[in-house]
């Protein structure tokens, strides 16, 4: 039986890291601003949709079947505009600056174990998507308040999110199973870290 080959440390482990990499590798603590911004806007958005609900149980009574579910469409999109924020927040903090450190939490989001730019591209992808319908189904619902000029483009562009989501996801799945090694040893690497 041959003797463990010696691996060297990296420049991390050993603290030999020089000052411009080191400066550039520290350069993505910048982003922490940009996720705390975007968690005061879900917090605006929470604030948004407790109007939205109150409006909602005080007029029960004087709106109709449309506007309720116009109403309600609202909430929804609300809803999905605060899981993008979420995704965009916990997934882009865990992939571009630091680990959150919450593995084993019971509490742990199922798909933030499995985080990588290109899955968080195809989750923002579908998020859009769903935020693209609810805006398309509020216009079939009310077609009197949208011309149809505008109707036409909200498909155009609906359209243009689920082909483009389409062409993320399948770039994702070539890069994944051309390179299935290097997926796994990353995976691998990063548990052994934790």
């Amino acid at each position: 039986m041959s003797a463990p080959k010696h691996i060297p440390d990296s420049p991390v482990r050993s603290g030999t890291m020089k000052a411009l990499p080191r400066i550039i590798f520290m350069s993505r603590w910048l982003q922490v601003p940009l996720y705390l911004g975007l968690i005061v806007a879900q917090a605006v958005y929470v604030v948004l949709f407790l109007k939205e609900v109150w409006h909602l149980v005080t007029h029960a009574m004087t709106l109709d079947e449309t506007n309720i579910m116009l109403v309600v469409l609202g909430l929804i999109d609300v809803v999905m505009i605060s899981n993008l924020l979420i995704m965009v927040i916990v997934g882009g903090y865990e992939t571009f600056v630091s680990r959150l450190g919450v593995e084993g939490h019971p509490d742990e989001p199922e798909w933030l174990d499995h985080v990588n730019a290109g899955v968080l591209k195809v989750k923002l992808s579908m998020a859009l998507i769903s935020i693209s319908s609810i805006h398309l189904l509020k216009s079939f619902i009310n077609p009197d308040q949208h011309s149809y000029h505008t109707v036409m483009w909200q498909v155009v562009i609906h359209v243009a999110f689920l082909v483009s989501a389409l062409i993320m996801a399948y770039v994702d799945r070539l890069t994944t199973h051309t390179h299935p090694k290097h997926f796994h040893s990353e995976t691998a690497a990063r548990g052994a870290l934790d």
